[in-house]
């Protein structure tokens, strides 16, 4: 598989995937980077990266410490990319693109959504895109887990329709203990802290006092740690689709954040999908959307339809709920969710969705298991997670319950090597979020919480869209011009801004 097509298999995969030995580990206590330093960086053609790499693209790789709290002991490889900025008089640095995930790849990048930017912010950056750790072609890990827990509802699982989670339960301790048994010695080094202090070393290969960075979805949350990790060493930082910081939830509250994302997204898909003229029209009016997706769903609780190729083999009420989860992610996707509800009101199915390769899907996994469950600790009562759901379900029928559910997590064996990072106002002022106002994903509700958190060193543009990803992705002049005249200039709005 190229590299191209393995990044293009990462975006569509949901981002989800969704006693320490040692103590407590902060920024002043691990050996840092150097401020500044000569390029240590070998550039060279990159392999496999199929005929979509702009052909002005080059590769590296980075040897950095497994263990930053034994700097001298094993080391890994991180896959690097770069797109020298095209003018290099008018040269600022490195403009370093974070990807979402847990489990996302910015490796073309460079080629991708780095061509969106406007000249004028190539001609001042080199375009730095990177395989986190434990992600192929970096040092990869894998969990080894059973192809029936790879399906989107597992790796994201949803309770029983009763509400019980007895099964969830049990799965998480399947995927658990197959990740402990697979995983090796990586899959405990797999975090947010050790991702910025891997940025960091990239940042002094480059050769480079500061970075600049355009993080998305996980990497506004890669981004705002290393931020307050590092914060000297941050030039101008642009946050776009933001998660809640919450340290005491961490990835907890990402998940719980899908309750309002729902509740924000669906009504735009509800409007499109009883418009006239549509052709996969599910109701005549938006507000019959909702009781009829609510009833189909429950009737496929009780009466599954068989789905052959598909994971699970059978068109349930929870891959009809996933499939909504993944449909609002941008209204491209709303024929996706309209037509396989036509096709259940008939009986019938379509074909079985493309799957990622399962090697992909399996070190997407291992590493979204492995930065989720060692960023904080989760709870192991069953109990804990059987009251979230109810009042979930209560309150987020749409959601059935999944958001506060016990995913893999709840049964990890290795407790946290270090507290969360706690993002505050404290450091230099350089950092602007950009936000859409519906986003399934990472929700406005939890952007403000992330705005709260930074304070005066931070601006928000809120943009009036749907979808995750707002920065050059639908199509707001007012949004992406603001963002765009920070990166090229510093110009930054001297307070909060909405877009219409």
């Amino acid at each position: 598989m190229t590299q191209t097509t393995r990044d293009a298999v990462l975006t569509a995969v949901p981002a989800a995937l969704l006693v320490a030995l040692l103590p407590p580990l902060t920024a002043s206590a691990v050996p840092a980077a150097p401020a500044t330093a000569a390029s240590s960086l070998s550039w060279g053609p990159c392999e496999g990266t199929g005929t979509g790499s702009d052909p002005r693209q080059q590769c590296a790789t980075l040897r950095v410490p497994m263990d930053y709290a034994d700097p001298r002991g094993p080391e890994i490889s991180l896959a690097l990319s770069r797109i020298p900025a095209e003018n290099p008089k008018a040269r600022r640095g490195a403009l370093f693109l974070i990807p979402g995930g847990p489990g996302g790849s910015s490796l073309s990048a460079p080629s991708g959504k780095g061509q969106k930017l406007p000249r004028e912010v190539r001609d001042r950056y080199d375009l730095i895109g990177f395989a986190p750790r434990g992600l192929a072609p970096s040092t990869a890990v894998d969990c080894g887990l059973e192809h029936g827990d790879l399906a989107a509802t597992r790796l994201r699982p949803w309770p029983a329709p009763d509400g019980t989670i007895d099964a969830n339960m049990a799965t998480a301790q399947r995927m658990a203990d197959a990740c402990a048994r697979n995983g090796g010695e990586l899959i405990r080094h797999l975090s947010t802290a050790n991702n910025a202090r891997d940025l960091d070393r990239v940042r002094a290969a480059l050769g480079e006092r500061r970075i600049s960075a355009w993080g998305v979805s996980y990497g506004t949350y890669v981004g705002a740690v290393y931020r307050q990790m590092f914060p000297h060493r941050t030039d101008r930082i642009v946050l776009d689709s933001n998660d809640d910081p919450d340290p005491a939830r961490v990835a907890r509250a990402w998940l719980a954040g899908h309750e309002q994302g729902v509740e924000d997204t669906f009504p735009h898909f509800a409007a499109w999908a009883s418009a006239p003229g549509n052709p996969d029209r599910v109701a005549e009016t938006a507000a019959e959307v909702r009781p009829v997706f609510l009833r189909l769903a429950a009737r496929l609780d009780r009466e599954p339809i068989p789905w052959p190729g598909a994971n699970p083999e059978e068109l349930n009420g929870d891959v009809l709920r996933q499939t909504m989860l993944d449909s609002l992610y941008r209204p491209s996707r709303y024929p996706a969710l309209a037509q396989l509800m036509l096709a259940a009101q008939a009986g019938t199915v379509p074909p079985a969705p493309a799957s990622p390769p399962e090697p992909v899907l399996q070190n997407v996994a291992a590493v979204g298991a492995g930065t989720l469950c060692n960023d904080v600790a989760w709870p192991k009562s069953p109990a804990a997670y059987e009251k979230d759901v109810a009042e979930s379900r209560a309150k987020y029928p749409l959601t059935a319950g999944m958001p506060r559910n016990a995913m893999l997590c709840a049964a990890w064996p290795y407790p946290p090597r270090e507290a969360p990072v706690r993002i505050t106002d404290r450091g230099p002022s350089n950092v602007l979020l950009v936000q859409n106002e519906r986003d399934v994903a990472t929700p406005l509700s939890g952007a403000l919480k992330l705005r709260e958190a930074l304070g005066r060193r931070a601006v928000m543009v809120t943009v009036n869209s749907t979808g995750h990803d707002a920065y050059l992705a639908h199509g707001n002049e007012c949004g992406d011009r603001t963002v765009s005249r920070f990166l090229a200039t510093g110009e930054r709005p001297a307070r909060d801004v909405y877009c219409r």
